[in-house]
């Protein structure tokens, strides 16, 4: 409908060679705020408006090509002053209505304003919603800036507390390896036997899973005729089916030291941890994260499990891991997605019967997958939707996710390694998927 009364109206107004005219790349067409009582259209070319504040550097607030109207506002004003400067951009040839072009036929279609009366309207339209589109780019970019010095803000304070902690962990560690290095001394010196289990302890950890001991426990308790909180205890500590005789000589004794070696390997990884979250914690308010070679997703995970052992002390979990690329990271952040995920797992758990977690890794199309469910209550769509913002948190209904950073948390780190993040979530599972790029050149983890 405009186009056709437009193409009218170039037809009745600027069809006339007489008032034509050719403006060269570079000139000025109308100066801002000088005299101006004509109405262009433009026939070919290419032009540009710039406004000037206070005779300050000038910015380009509209382009014009084929087509086009020039001169609309100080022409249908009545003011006859031009709002921004105009400059051809390259050769430009234009047609032209003066002030006093007379209406045609004014008895049948009306006085020049009326006639015009689309072109005025869409010129309107036109403005607005350039309008629109610099004040949500305004917008945007206050934001921007004012996320730029919170996080300025929020990297000096934490550069501060992350000092502090930096020490304080720094005295753990050391002192802990001194503890290591003392009990083996001694256990070596007045007691041999004890200190092959504490070394166990120490080099090996707690490796099986609290579902995995409880069946490996009934088969210790039920083919040694050993009590049952013993053999839950062997089966947390032997990693195989079979006992020895030097777990077998004095059990209770073999579990209390390899018990004290597996908690200071849990106080070795815990402070590991803890240097890397500090580091990640002076890294708040940059954009470089310093990354590693090499990493093993399915080794994070599992750090991830030591790390929250005494929150999954009532979770049967299962974890499947696949031969899996090494992946180029930070492994302190791998970790994170983790322990964030399964927490918030255990917290949603907390009044589910037989909670459980499984946990699978695989490798598909240059992605590692990893799916993390566990069987707490569902969590509803809206819910679904908002915890991964920033400052979300919810304790309704059996649903709990920590201060609201967790998950928020868990999607920067992966969307920094351009991966994804999805939740599903029904009456029987909640599912996480975690999908992260991999190079096709590394090697398996």
């Amino acid at each position: 409908m405009y186009e056709s009364k437009l193409d009218t109206l170039v037809e009745r107004y600027f069809n006339h060679i007489e008032r034509r005219i050719t403006v060269s790349a570079g000139s000025v067409l109308i100066e801002q705020d000088g005299y101006n009582e004509r109405l262009y259209y433009v026939l070919s070319g290419e032009l540009a408006g710039y406004f000037s504040e206070d005779g300050k550097k000038q910015t380009q607030v509209f382009a014009a090509s084929k087509g086009a109207f020039i001169g609309v506002h100080s022409f249908f004003s009545g003011t006859w002053t031009a709002s921004s400067t105009v400059i051809a951009q390259t050769d430009v040839e234009l047609a032209w209505i003066e002030r006093n072009t007379p209406a045609v036929e004014a008895g049948k279609y009306g006085p020049l304003t009326a006639q015009f009366m689309p072109v005025m309207v869409n010129e309107l339209s036109r403005r607005q919603r350039r309008a629109m589109q610099e004040a949500l780019g305004k917008e945007k970019a206050l934001q921007k800036l004012h996320t730029a010095e919170q996080m300025t803000t929020l990297g000096q304070l934490a550069a501060g507390i992350a000092h502090e902690l930096n020490n304080a962990i720094g005295v753990v560690s050391s002192k802990s390896e001194r503890l290591e290095s003392v009990i083996m001394g001694l256990l070596e010196e007045v007691h041999p036997e004890a200190s092959q289990f504490f070394d166990f302890g120490l080099m090996q950890g707690q490796k099986i899973s609290s579902s995995g001991a409880r069946t490996r426990g009934r088969h210790f308790e039920k083919y040694y005729g050993l009590p049952k909180d013993l053999a839950r205890e062997l089966a947390r500590a032997v990693p195989t089916d079979y006992l020895n005789e030097h777990w077998l000589k004095r059990p209770e004794e073999a579990i209390r030291y390899w018990q004290m070696g597996r908690d200071l390997h849990d106080l070795r990884i815990a402070s590991k941890h803890t240097v890397g979250i500090v580091k990640s914690v002076k890294q708040l308010g940059r954009t470089d994260i310093d990354k590693e070679e090499g990493l093993r997703v399915n080794d994070s995970i599992n750090q991830a499990l030591a790390l929250l052992q005494s929150d999954l002390r009532r979770v049967s979990v299962r974890f499947s891991p696949a031969d899996l690329p090494l992946f180029v990271g930070s492994q302190t952040e791998l970790v994170q997605i983790w322990v964030n995920i399964l927490k918030n797992a255990c917290d949603a758990m907390r009044e589910t019967d037989s909670p459980a977690i499984e946990i699978q890794t695989r490798v598909s199309k240059n992605k590692i997958l990893v799916t993390i469910a566990n069987n707490g209550p569902e969590i509803n769509e809206a819910t679904r939707r908002k915890i991964f913002r920033p400052n979300f948190t919810t304790k309704k209904g059996g649903l709990s996710f920590g201060l609201g950073l967790g998950l928020s948390i868990v999607k920067r780190i992966v969307a920094g390694y351009n991966g994804s993040i999805a939740v599903k979530s029904d009456s029987e599972k909640t599912i996480f998927r975690i999908k992260l790029p991999v190079e096709d050149e590394h090697g398996q983890a």
